[in-house]
């Protein structure tokens, strides 16, 4: 694991697209992201291969700070190995060092693998969202206290 920087964009965009579709970050708006002094951003590699990331951003309302999760992704060869889990706990623990006591995050409502990662790190559902990613892909929102 290792910060992620924008000299990394051009991989992370590669690996947006293998995992999403339509939804999927653009370089500008990932670019906006990694660029924030409030974005969490984390490369994983294997064998000196970038394999995933995560984007995060610590969020300011009022007195609270809160943690919300942008995306997670993993390329597809190196799925089911415990990547995706890796990111979700590593950027928890900096949310955790930074004052972070709750985050959320978002999910497609047909992603059973990634609601099913989500829930065994103690995220609990809070409300769909109808068209969240795009006319008929509904999403759901989570949130965990960290």
């Amino acid at each position: 694991m290792r910060q992620a920087t924008e000299n990394d964009l051009e991989t992370m965009l590669s690996i947006e697209r293998e995992c999403f579709t339509a939804e999927a970050y653009t370089q500008e708006q990932m670019g906006h992201l990694l660029k924030s002094p409030s974005a969490v951003s984390l490369i994983a590699k294997v064998d000196n291969e970038v394999v995933g990331f995560t984007i995060g951003l610590i969020e300011q309302h009022g007195k609270t700070k809160r943690g919300h999760v942008y995306t997670i992704d993993v390329a597809l060869k190196h799925r089911r190995i415990g990547i995706g889990a890796t990111l979700l706990s590593e950027i928890e623990g900096i949310f955790v060092e930074r004052g972070v006591k709750t985050c959320y995050l978002e999910v497609r409502a047909d992603n059973k693998a990634a609601r099913e990662l989500y829930r065994k790190h103690g995220y609990t559902e809070l409300e769909p969202l109808e068209n969240f990613y795009s006319t008929g892909i509904h999403g759901i929102r989570l949130k965990k206290e960290l």
